[in-house]
């Protein structure tokens, strides 16, 4: 099964999200290419390579048209039929509706009104519905079974937004992470967008303070938009495969010339390990020294020379791996990009 963890150790946004998985392998093209069918406004999509406190990182930026005025408010409806009319698959679809619910389920708890009168202020402008559709496509096109999150750092302090002066974490952020374990942070700043919070609370399945078990394939950074002290403003996420055999993993057996030392003696050697699985190559090597060696990871080797030598090693190896290979909504309130 293939795994997605999500190292949010310096919180998380939408557009961090993207350019993380991105950087680490999700299909850029496919993005951009499904992404001109939101029909709301122009726009186009700017991806650039930056380094923050020493690690290299991508950065993802919606740009707006300096000739088309941007809309920055919309009703959770108008961006919900946007959506459902842009003709996505049915899993982009699901999980980018998903995401906006839940930051519309917040915004309307914090603010006592329906659902379907929520009006979105930061969250309703083109770069979040982006930044939310293109994180639902970009895990499409990676084919992720499971996703992971470590703890989550919001921040705290006050932030300026369009109902006024609010504290860090914004009311609907904090809303979001009903029930989810956060992490502290030394920063006053917003660590955590409201964006981010909908994203990590309907996607992780689990969360852990550490990289899970897993045979790590590739490692993304999406760098935020400040520069903090000592600190780098990265989300980094780790895809992997892991399944219940994982723990018996073994790396893969690799002769070496040291494995065919030609003494002249007589040996006989065998290794063994329990680990209840077999592992066969099922080829041979024949040498004009008289040296067989047949893989099943159940080695018998017999050297016969000249001399009277004779070595024998008695310990027998049979030995195998089994590696299978295989989405949980507020206004912005000043959804601060990283």
């Amino acid at each position: 099964m293939r795994v997605l963890y999500v190292d949010c150790f310096s919180g998380i946004s939408g557009d961090m999200t993207i350019a993380a998985l991105v950087d680490a392998g999700a299909d850029k093209a496919y993005i951009e290419q499904e992404l001109q069918k939101i029909n709301l406004e122009p726009y186009t999509l700017e991806w650039r390579t930056v380094v923050k406190c020493g690690i290299t990182a991508l950065k993802f930026d919606v740009i707006l048209d300096p000739d088309h005025p941007p809309v920055h408010h919309r009703h959770y409806s108008t961006i919900v039929d946007a959506i459902q009319k842009a003709g996505f698959n049915e899993n982009v679809t699901r999980l980018s509706l998903a995401i906006f619910k839940k930051i519309g389920q917040a915004e309307a708890k914090i603010h006592n009104i329906p659902l379907e009168n929520v009006h979105f202020h930061e969250v309703g402008a083109i770069d979040s519905v982006v930044d939310v559709v293109g994180t639902a496509l970009a895990l499409d096109s990676l084919q992720i079974g499971k996703i992971i999150s470590a703890h989550v750092p919001l921040g705290s302090g006050i932030v300026e937004c369009d109902h006024g002066f609010y504290p860090i974490p914004a009311p609907a952020t904090l809303e979001m992470m009903k029930g989810l374990p956060i992490a502290p942070t030394p920063f006053h700043k917003e660590m955590t967008t409201p964006t981010g919070a909908a994203i990590i609370s309907i996607l992780a399945q689990e969360f852990t303070r550490g990289i899970p078990m897993m045979v790590i394939e590739s490692i993304g950074y999406g760098a935020g938009t400040r520069d903090l002290p000592k600190h780098p403003n990265v989300l980094r996420v780790v895809i992997g495969e892991a399944d219940e055999h994982l723990q018996q993993w073994q790396p893969p057996h690799q002769h070496t010339d040291q494995d065919h030392v030609h003494h002249e003696h007589v040996h006989e050697h065998s290794h063994e390990y329990d680990h209840g699985h077999k592992h066969e190559h099922g080829h041979s090597h024949n040498h004009e020294h008289g040296h067989s060696h047949e893989h099943g990871h159940s080695h018998n080797h017999e050297h016969r020379h000249s001399h009277e030598h004779s070595h024998e090693d008695g310990h027998k190896h049979s030995h195998s791996h089994d590696q299978s290979n295989s989405s949980n909504s507020l206004n912005k309130q000043a959804e601060h990009k990283h």
